[in-house]
């Protein structure tokens, strides 16, 4: 059964779990659906050679929108693995950019209307939540109907935010903001 806090810390890894695949579902989708524009988003982050710039575009969301799945249905530790190793590869190549004085490049979050500038607060996010993905990786207990229905709700909340603080962040970096 384990101790309260092992409980809750296995319950707030599913939480994180369920934000961490929502946010994966959302970007997916937006870079599918603008994937005319993700390969240059993509190519301006100047990491990968030119060839294998289209072939990055297309699985990209596709590994998105099936690791958000897997986190979703309940597919671990594989898919809480591939989500900490894609969220800490999109860290690594905002990182790059940024030491490289490369901040006003899109971050490719999976938002095609709004531009998304690189920055450290993206970077600390993705990192936070690999770290914290994390607490899903030990055997977890079986849950309640409640706590299934806590960690969907704060999972949900926890994606929403993220989203929102994202928009708010684009729309403040836009040009029209800045008239």
């Amino acid at each position: 059964m384990g101790t309260l806090v092992e409980q809750a810390l296995a319950l707030f890894g599913l939480t994180v779990s369920i934000a961490v695949g929502l946010l994966f579902l959302a970007a997916g989708i937006a870079q599918w659906r603008h994937r005319a524009l993700l390969s240059g988003v993509i190519a301006n982050y100047r990491l990968l050679p030119a060839a294998l710039v289209a072939p990055a575009a297309t699985a990209l969301p596709l590994a998105e929108v099936a690791t958000g799945a897997a986190l979703l249905i309940g597919l671990h530790p594989l898919a809480v693995v591939a989500a900490m190793a894609l969220l800490l590869l999109f860290a690594g190549a905002m990182a790059i950019n940024i030491v490289r004085g490369r901040s006003h490049i899109d971050c490719g979050c999976g938002h095609g209307a709004l531009r998304h500038p690189i920055g450290w607060p993206l970077v600390a996010r993705n990192i936070a939540l690999a770290a914290l993905l994390g607490l899903r990786l030990p055997p977890a207990p079986t849950f309640g109907v409640m706590d299934l229905a806590t960690a969907i709700a704060g999972g949900a909340a926890i994606a929403l935010l993220c989203l929102l603080f994202q928009s708010l962040t684009a729309l403040a970096a836009s040009p029209a903001h800045r008239r």
